[in-house]
């Protein structure tokens, strides 16, 4: 059988477009869908009402932010030049909506809305929510299908994408002829990411990837079938939809990945303690198109997106989410211009710790030997820094890499390695430790986070005891296989390590 990351005869296959405008050389990606306005009505509650056992709650505030398709085009823009194609109603909540995508607070990147015609008023979601929990949600207008679609409105949008992403939410976007014509000829010429909803329409074919959960999945699947384990509903969805590939996500424990004719592969979560999902499925596909959209394969874009699904859910969901937006815009802009110097200064960890902890933030550290920098180290890294506010790397030094990987390591010095770690934008700084295992640095740094990324089989770290002694938490992240730099060396027939069991590189190095 062909591996998953074999190129399918489909146009689809071929890397993103490289032109670019003068200004701007980032990827662009469209998303396609139904966009919702979110409203959460605000308030506290100490009392109950006389005329009914019901709280009575007393309005504080109240928020108002895109959801659905909205949402999930706010989570690409920053990272990509981002277009939302979606029936926006011409009417008051409908204006608020599309403004809130074009110039949204807290230092998100805009949104250019394609309107299509809406059927009946926008659909408007609100929350009543006292302490941080939800009451009751109210839902109107609707049904926000699209009306008198323009195909050449449709083509011309998705004319210059590098990505198509589908953000389906059932309201009858995807079902539309003339949607789906325009989705089925994009899909001739670049990849597209579908994510379904069980009220919407299939996955046009030729999609490259189509992320289901495990529910979405059950329902799309043939009778005989949906019962079935998650790596074969996705081989089964796979040839069934005619796509490129099927990740069915599994909450808490990943994703499966499947091509037709592939056995399916399994991508492991982070382990999270508490957090919260709402959303995460849009941080899933907005990761996984943002990742095709920058050249890579299926399998870097699923593991990268079930890393940034991890962390979304880490950080409290959508709530945790809009409420990092509220405090970015309360802070203001001469705040925010302060931080973005300050941050652009060459930092020691303790500087970097210090200017985290001043504000409440999260420090994230993870560590290894980093010799040769490669795609795992990188992708292990960005989901680390994602984790938190800022990541500080310790980084063993040559007499350490020596002792753990044999007299021939490392490749580069310490002083060399920490200079290309350092220039990476997820890193905010370096520790060189001497030590065999990191915990002496771990102590005197002290993060909120330890990431590990590596497959260490559930075994107990010596380092967790003392991380959890300070309240902190450890995280094991997912890799990429076959990437690390022994098997690099090997392959470029130079000496490598043969020092090391698995057993110690599991304890000595975090990262290969």
């Amino acid at each position: 059988m062909r591996s998953a990351d074999q190129p399918a005869d489909q146009p689809a296959d071929r890397p993103a477009r490289a032109a670019r405008s003068a200004g701007d050389r980032r990827p662009r990606v469209v998303v396609v869908g139904d966009a919702v306005l979110d409203r959460d009505l605000l308030g506290r509650s100490d009392r109950v009402a006389p005329d009914a056992p019901v709280p009575v709650v007393d309005v504080t505030g109240l928020d108002e932010s895109p959801g659905g398709a909205g949402l999930t085009a706010l989570l690409v823009a920053g990272r990509a030049r981002t277009s939302l194609v979606a029936p926006v109603a011409d009417d008051d909540a409908g204006r608020r909506l599309r403004e809130a995508l074009e110039s949204p607070s807290g230092g998100v990147e805009g949104v250019e809305v394609v309107a299509l015609g809406h059927a009946g008023g926008t659909r408007t979601k609100t929350r009543v929510r006292v302490a941080g929990q939800s009451l009751v949600r109210l839902d109107e207008g609707g049904p926000a299908t699209p009306v008198e679609v323009d195909l050449a409105v449709l083509a011309e949008a998705l004319a210059d994408a590098d990505v198509v992403l589908v953000s389906d939410y059932g309201a009858g976007t995807t079902r539309d002829p003339a949607v789906r014509e325009a989705l089925a000829q994009a899909a001739r010429r670049v990849p597209v990411v579908w994510d379904p909803h069980p009220r919407g329409g299939a996955p046009v074919p030729g999609c490259a990837l189509v992320t289901p959960n495990l529910s979405e999945a059950r329902a799309a699947a043939s009778p005989g079938v949906a019962g079935a384990s998650p790596d074969v509903l996705a081989e089964h969805l796979a040839s069934t939809w005619g796509v490129r590939g099927v990740c069915v996500t599994t909450g808490a424990q990943g994703a499966w990945l499947a091509s037709p004719g592939t056995d399916a592969v399994f991508a492991p979560a982070a382990v999270v303690a508490g957090g919260d999902p709402c959303g995460a499925g849009d941080s899933f596909a907005a990761s996984a198109a943002v990742s095709l959209a920058t050249g890579r394969v299926l399998s870097e874009a699923v593991v990268a997106a079930v890393a940034d699904a991890s962390a979304w859910v880490a950080a409290g969901g959508a709530s945790g989410w809009r409420a990092a937006q509220r405090e970015a815009a309360s802070q203001g802009a001469a705040a925010a211009a302060a931080g973005a110097a300050e941050r652009s200064a060459p930092s020691t960890a303790a500087d970097v710790v210090a200017r985290v902890r001043a504000t409440g933030g999260t420090v994230v550290a993870t560590g290894g030997c980093f010799d040769v920098l490669h795609a795992g180290h990188v992708a292990t890294l960005e989901a680390a820094r994602r984790l938190g506010d800022a990541l500080v790397v310790l980084l063993n030094a040559d007499s350490s890499v020596r002792r753990l990987k044999g007299p021939t390591r490392p490749v580069n010095d310490e002083v060399d390695r920490a200079r290309v770690l350092a220039a990476l934008d997820c890193v905010d700084a370096v520790v060189v430790f001497s030590e065999d295992d990191p915990r002496a640095a771990l102590a005197q740094v002290r993060p909120d986070v330890w990431a590990k990324g590596g497959d260490y089989g559930g075994a107990e770290l010596p380092e967790a005891p003392l991380v959890r002694s300070w309240g902190g938490r450890v995280v094991l992240l997912p890799y990429l296989d076959g990437r690390s730099t022994t098997s690099i060396l090997a392959r470029g027939a130079l000496p490598a390590s043969t020092s090391a069991t698995p057993a110690d590189r599991t304890t000595q190095e975090t990262a290969r």
